[in-house]
């Protein structure tokens, strides 16, 4: 796909998804060239480096941030991020309306994390940390997917080992 003369993948979304919907969803963001920046794996554990904690820190915070988002399983691996994040339906209150945050999307979320973390890499020390372009999201459809999610989600780093060099999980 061509866009302002440069060619572009087009878009992995569902294109019939309105993704201001309430609902759960499974992110992985990973770094640029899948350089690793946020740590090691070692004994099936992850040993997070100052990035890596602050990596942790910020996703946890972004509930803060947003008042109708959760977040529920995730984990920090040397060079991506897996999570999910629930957008529930916005709280109706007497109070300035203009206050509240109806459009919020997935995009929005996922780009401010990138953003907080892309700063604070570069004003520490960090000059050559990127993030991938894009992020992978899927829509989770049922409870046994959400299971499925959160048990992989749970046992990436014990899998590190076996699967880091393999390139579809590149």
């Amino acid at each position: 796909m061509l866009f302002q003369n440069k060619f572009r993948k087009e878009s992995a979304r569902l294109k019939e998804w309105d993704y201001l919907n309430p609902w759960w969803y499974y992110i992985t963001i990973s770094t640029k060239n899948h350089c690793h920046f946020f740590g090691e794996i070692s004994n099936g554990k992850m040993n997070s480096n100052k990035l890596g904690l602050i990596v942790e820190k910020y996703w946890e915070e972004i509930p803060k941030h947003y008042q109708n988002v959760e977040i529920d399983y995730y984990v920090v691996m040397p060079n991506h991020i897996h999570g999910i994040i629930i957008i529930n339906p916005a709280v109706e209150t007497r109070h300035a309306s203009s206050l509240q945050n109806k459009s919020i999307t997935l995009s929005n979320i996922v780009g401010s994390f990138k953003s907080a973390v892309s700063k604070h890499a570069r004003e520490n020390s960090n000059s050559n940390f990127v993030w991938q372009e894009r992020f992978y999201d899927r829509i989770i459809r049922n409870e046994k997917e959400l299971f499925n999610i959160r048990k992989y989600i749970e046992q990436n780093p014990m899998k590190w080992e076996f699967e880091k060099d393999k390139p579809e999980n590149l």
